[in-house]
């Protein structure tokens, strides 16, 4: 079991920026690659990006050139850099990890909030 915990969120001017840190415990040599999510108001939850913890990252076009997914893998922590906030990347962000290529993302944090006015 791996359990995942994300901070960082809050509210910022469009045009600005905000970084989300997400920290796994229990179980993290399972870990196969984590990534984020997001769910606006109203809308289904969608992917922002992802990190295979032995390298890679992809994106969701709608912030790629914007967003920037990273990891400390002496620290089991995942961030997201989120650059030239636009309203609409207002949601609740969620961290998540896989165990292996083949099985879905299982493990989920509580999600922290990100607001960008306008």
């Amino acid at each position: 079991q791996v359990q995942l915990v994300e901070s960082g969120g809050g509210l910022v001017q469009a045009g600005g920026s905000l970084s989300l840190s997400c920290a796994a415990s229990g179980r993290t040599s399972s870990i196969y690659a984590m990534g984020w999510f997001r769910q606006a108001p109203g809308k289904e939850r969608e992917f922002v990006a992802g990190i295979i913890w032995r390298g890679g990252t992809y994106y969701a076009d709608s912030v790629k050139g914007r967003f920037t997914i990273s990891r400390d893998n002496a620290k089991n922590t995942v961030y997201l850099q989120m650059n030239s906030l636009k309203p609409e990347d207002t949601a609740i962000y969620f961290c998540a990890a896989r165990p292996t290529p083949s099985i879905d993302f299982g493990s989920w944090g509580q999600g922290t909030h990100v607001t960008v006015s306008s």
